[in-house]
């Protein structure tokens, strides 16, 4: 089954236009299968106008609507993560999956800072889970700045 979803990636990839392709396209994770369009070995610039581009064009999102149709029966979860990649992985396993260790721990409040806190990005579930107070943050600087107006 991995086989056949990584040489699918690769076929859809193939036929992807996007400004430039560089490195590695497909990284095996603990717990997920990253894929990036443009290709992990880009440089700053490069991962700018990628980033720039696919807010015009939604290649991630596209991709990531074709992966959840291709394979619905496989139990994945797929979403936009970071400026350059989509995440692949099970159901369930998001970053809500910490959870399951912090709330036992009767923590009286849970701050969760991400910037992919749309609907579809790899912050979004937790972000908006009932039981954690999220923020939608631009960036290290952004969330060092909301730390320190918060606490």
């Amino acid at each position: 089954r991995v086989k056949r979803l990584v040489n699918w990636i690769l076929r859809y990839l193939s036929e992807v236009d996007v400004p430039v392709k560089r490195g590695t396209f497909v990284e095996f994770r603990t717990g997920m299968i990253n894929v990036s369009p443009v290709g992990r070995s880009c440089s700053q610039a490069e991962r700018d106008a990628f980033e720039a581009y696919d807010r015009v064009h939604g290649v991630r999102a596209a991709m990531a609507d074709a992966l959840r149709a291709e394979f619905a029966d496989y139990g994945l979860s797929v979403a936009i993560g970071g400026q350059i990649s989509l995440d692949i992985f099970p159901s369930g396993w998001d970053k809500t999956y910490c959870l399951r260790r912090l709330a036992p721990a009767g923590y009286k409040a849970i701050h969760f800072f991400g910037d992919r806190t749309a609907p579809g990005g790899n912050d979004h579930e937790l972000f908006a889970h009932p039981a954690v107070n999220g923020h939608a943050v631009a960036g290290p600087h952004d969330t060092l700045r909301l730390c320190a107006a918060l606490f």
